[in-house]
């Protein structure tokens, strides 16, 4: 992973989702940088517009989002919409109750820790995965999505699928269509293809797909063929774009859930992402 030079001004954008959940863990983050940075800037967007407007005339101030990782996704989002991503170093202090994707990424989950390491850490570039429909994946994208708890998931967006779930916090959308009854549960017909080669076909149930970001520009991909008795092991591959096709599908991008679609593609965009870890990493 690249290292590269940061400015010590800051641009500190408060979740009022987090803030309201663990305000004492956002004020002491939130001190800490104040205390450590040659300047800062605070600000607690408390709607979609604001929260994109105050991110895009950050100037020449380094972000930093306290905030959990729908925070985190939203942010990454907004400046790869911005088309901004290659000239920002982000930086995160996780706050909340989902913190798994910061933490995966290296992102410390104590307060105390992660704002240290936005003051005294390393910038660093990670992998991201950017679907045909410019959506991002930070940490994973499985398939088929669980369903949540009210049975039917939300219908998709045609032009932004990953905002389904973050149509609260991100820039407005055109209204959302009504909501689709739930695809039928059990085993999924779908083509999965790595870097053009068919991993497997419709002819072969599958259970579940992941993908993940892996090393040097490439994803893993696991597919969890369905097996009638005895348990069919795993397929594996490696590569830099993965298309699943087949029978209508729902799939969780990290906290977002999308579809039904017919056809994605995701490809790697190596180092798109730079963010704050701390130097042992």
């Amino acid at each position: 992973m690249a290292t590269f030079a940061t400015s010590d001004q800051l641009l500190v954008i408060i979740d009022p989702v987090s803030r309201r959940a663990d305000g004492e863990s956002v004020r002491i983050a939130k001190d800490v940088l104040s205390a450590g940075a040659a300047s800062t800037k605070v600000c607690v967007p408390e709607d979609p517009e604001e929260f994109a407007r105050v991110l895009a005339r950050r100037g020449s101030r380094r972000p930093v989002v306290i905030g959990d990782d729908r925070a985190l996704t939203r942010a990454v989002t907004l400046l790869h919409r911005q088309r901004a991503l290659a000239d920002c170093v982000l930086s995160v202090v996780p706050v909340g109750a989902s913190l798994s994707i910061a933490h995966a990424l290296g992102v410390p989950t104590s307060p105390v820790a992660a704002a240290r390491a936005v003051l005294d850490g390393v910038g660093r570039r990670l992998d991201l995965l950017v679907d045909d429909s410019d959506g991002v994946v930070l940490g994973a994208l499985r398939i088929p999505a669980p369903p949540t708890a009210g049975g039917a998931l939300p219908a998709d967006s045609s032009a932004r699928p990953w905002l389904q779930s973050l149509v609260r916090t991100l820039v407005p959308i055109r209204p959302s269509r009504p909501v689709a009854a739930p695809l039928p549960a059990g085993p999924a017909r779908l083509r999965v293809e790595v870097d053009g080669t068919t991993l497997v076909d419709l002819d072969q149930p599958v259970e579940a797909v992941s993908v993940t970001p892996g090393a040097s520009g490439t994803a893993e991909v696991v597919v969890r063929p369905s097996s009638v008795g005895t348990e069919a092991a795993p397929l594996q591959a490696y590569g830099r774009t993965v298309t699943v096709s087949g029978v209508d599908f729902r799939y969780r991008a990290d906290t977002a859930v999308a579809g039904p679609v017919r056809r994605r593609t995701w490809t790697v965009r190596e180092g798109a992402l730079g963010l704050m870890l701390p130097t042992a990493q």
